[in-house]
C-alpha cells in the first residue's frame, strides 16, 4: 500500500517528527523511503545608476561570487540535513535513499511525487521559515493541494 514514500525535509523539528512517522509507516508496509530537501536562493536584480555597495535604499547589493556562495551554502545545508535524517532511517533499519535539488519547493516535491510515483508523502505542518510558524505551513498546504498522492501532514 505504501511502498514508495515521499518525505521532504528542511531540518525543522516538524520535519524531524514527520520522519519519524514515515520511518514507521515504511516499516509496517515494507516500503522505501525517499528523503528530499529542496533548496533555492531567490536573488531580486535591482540596476543602480553607478557603482556603489548600497542602493538607494539601503539595500546591499549581491554580487554573482556571492550568489553563488550563497546557492553552495544552501546546498551544504540540504545536503547535512539530509545526512542527518538518513542516519535516523538507518538507525531503525529503514530502506532509505536521498535526493537534494534546487528550485522552487512546493513544484519539485509535488513534481517528485508524481514522476516517482509515490504512494505517499510525509511532511510537518510547518517549516523553519519564521512567517510559516504562524500559519499551516505554506509549503505543506501547497503540496497538500497539488500532490498526485496522498499527503500526511504531521504535527
Amino acid at each position: 500500500m505504501f511502498g514508495k514514500i515521499l518525505v521532504p525535509l528542511d531540518g525543522s523539528e516538524h520535519s524531524v517528527k514527520a520522519l519519524i512517522t514515515a520511518i514507521q509507516i515504511a516499516k509496517k508496509f515494507k516500503g522505501k523511503l525517499t528523503l528530499f530537501h529542496v533548496f533555492s536562493i531567490t536573488v531580486t536584480p535591482i540596476v543602480v545608476p553607478e557603482p556603489t555597495t548600497l542602493t538607494p535604499s539601503g539595500v546591499p547589493i549581491v554580487t554573482p561570487a556571492e550568489v553563488s556562495t550563497m546557492v553552495e551554502a544552501a546546498r551544504e545545508a540540504g545536503k547535512r540535513i539530509l545526512e542527518d535524517a538518513e542516519k535516523i532511517a538507518k538507525s531503525e533499519h529503514a530502506q532509505v535513499e536521498s535526493l537534494l535539488r534546487e528550485g522552487s519547493t512546493v513544484q519539485e516535491i509535488t513534481r517528485l511525487a508524481k514522476e516517482g510515483n509515490f504512494d505517499l508523502v510525509v511532511m510537518g505542518v510547518k517549516g523553519a521559515g519564521k512567517l510559516r510558524e504562524l500559519l499551516l505551513g505554506s509549503v505543506s498546504e501547497g503540496v497538500m493541494r497539488h500532490a498526485s498522492c496522498p499527503v500526511l501532514i504531521v504535527k
